[in-house]
């Protein structure tokens, strides 16, 4: 038997996998007291540890789109939790869509989204701890100088550590709303240290080759934008569902949207740089 934990923003769950019995799931309504984050939907939130999460933008009332960082420790027995906002200078942008993935020995890395200006965003951001505090550090780096780069920006991707502590990012939509079927690689064991980053010669051009472009053979499945997907322990297999894909008819209108429920494996095969779907 194998047991693990699932988190929510307003919730807890315990996992439980038994090979004859499948998986139950038990949710728990945790006691987060008065002090919360606003309400708010399409932000980015990732564990950093056993018993801490932390989240970051999204929309909230009226469409306003937020750029505010909180931090939420639940205790041993997981019976509640507390919030605390980070307050940070410099931190990123509001924004919405993006996604937040934690790297354990780097930090959390946030990338992307859809600034306040509904313009679709590329900057790279790492939450670290530096003397005994977390902060935001921005990983600079120009387009132009990294081969089809010009394609980067997105909004509604999926980034997923997988094999040697890199993030694979897939699919997404740009600022017209096409969607996306590309793969891309963030290497994060190029980051350089908090010590390095306030060098003004290391603040460009160093992370130009933490990105790879990544060739997709086999089965070729619809571009896609706000699917899920997550990584087998091996980090070498991942598994990508449903998302939004383009209608035959008129593919960015709304009333042309259309949702997808294709459950598709990539295998990674990074020694050559490519995918196999």
């Amino acid at each position: 038997m194998i047991m693990g934990c699932v988190k929510m923003i307003h919730g807890w769950g315990q996992v439980v996998i038994c090979e004859n019995l499948g998986i139950t799931l038990s949710w728990r309504l945790l006691d987060v007291r008065s002090v919360a984050p606003p309400p708010r939907g399409a932000h980015a939130a990732c564990c950093i540890d056993k018993r801490t999460m932390v989240i970051h933008g999204g929309i909230g009332l009226y469409g306003l789109r937020l750029g505010d960082t909180w931090i939420l420790e639940v205790p041993e027995n997981f019976c509640s939790g507390t919030w605390r906002e980070l307050v940070a200078h410099p931190s990123p942008p509001p924004r919405s869509g993006h996604t937040l993935t934690c790297i354990e020995g780097t930090g959390t890395v946030l990338f992307g989204g859809r600034g306040l200006g509904y313009d679709v965003l590329h900057d790279v951001w790492l939450l670290q701890e530096s003397e005994d505090q977390l902060k935001w550090v921005q990983m600079f780096y120009n387009l132009q100088d990294i081969p089809e780069g010009v394609s980067l920006p997105r909004v509604g991707h999926s980034a997923t550590l997988i094999l040697g502590g890199r993030l694979l990012i897939y699919g997404g939509e740009d600022s017209q709303r096409h969607r996306k079927g590309d793969f891309w690689v963030f290497d994060a064991s190029k980051i350089p240290s908090i010590k390095e980053q306030s060098t003004p010669s290391n603040s460009m051009g160093l992370q130009a080759n933490m990105w790879r472009r990544l060739k997709a053979k086999g089965y070729k499945p619809n571009c896609r934008s706000f699917h899920r997907a997550c990584a087998d322990h091996s980090g070498r297999r991942l598994y990508v569902f449903g998302g939004m894909v383009d209608s035959l008819l008129h593919p960015t209108e709304a009333s042309e949207l259309r949702f997808d429920g294709e459950l598709f494996l990539v295998k990674l095969e990074l020694e050559t740089g490519s995918v196999r779907c």
